[in-house]
């Protein structure tokens, strides 16, 4: 497997926003896929041990993801994303929310603005992604939660599924 070619995450406190900049050994295309279908988003999604099962996706504007990080003793977390402003192949939005079983949105934990967007740079993709917290506290509370490493971990196992399926 190829090392990574580009990592950075960074945290800025004064816009409430967290900025990664993630190099991919793949083309635009396959790390699009990987990123807006649930058959390859569920390959990589969670940080292991948890496994990201898909109970819905419409991957349109206005669509949503509804699936579940499930823990080693079957502990289950629900989530959605809620997409709008997608641009085949260049970038795309959602706002994410922790919910329950039924897609009731838990209103005691923050939601993300996400914007990630995808560019070439060679053979690779670069992915950028943006999120956004309404206030400081609400990203304070998500990096204390592990967010820096569960991402990076899922990033690595993109890499992973990434390398296997371009073989």
């Amino acid at each position: 497997m190829k090392s990574l070619l580009t990592f950075n995450f960074e945290v800025d406190k004064t816009t409430d926003t967290i900025s990664v900049t993630r190099e991919f050994a793949a083309d635009v295309p396959l790390v699009w896929e990987a990123w807006t279908t649930a058959e390859m988003l569920d390959q990589w999604w969670a940080p292991r041990p948890y496994e990201t099962k898909t109970q819905s996706m419409d991957f349109r504007n206005g669509g949503r993801w509804f699936y579940a990080m499930v823990g080693p003793e079957g502990d289950k977390h629900w989530c959605v994303a809620d997409y709008s402003d997608i641009d085949f192949q260049k970038s795309f939005s959602h706002l994410d929310a922790f919910c329950d079983e039924n897609q009731v949105l838990n209103t005691q934990m923050q939601r993300t603005q996400w914007k990630s967007t995808f560019s070439k740079k060679g053979e690779n993709t670069i992915v950028n992604v943006l999120l956004k917290y309404e206030k400081l506290e609400d990203l304070e509370k998500i990096i204390e939660m592990g967010f820096k490493e569960g991402f990076t971990m899922a990033m690595g196992n993109l890499d992973e599924l990434l390398e296997k399926v371009k073989n």
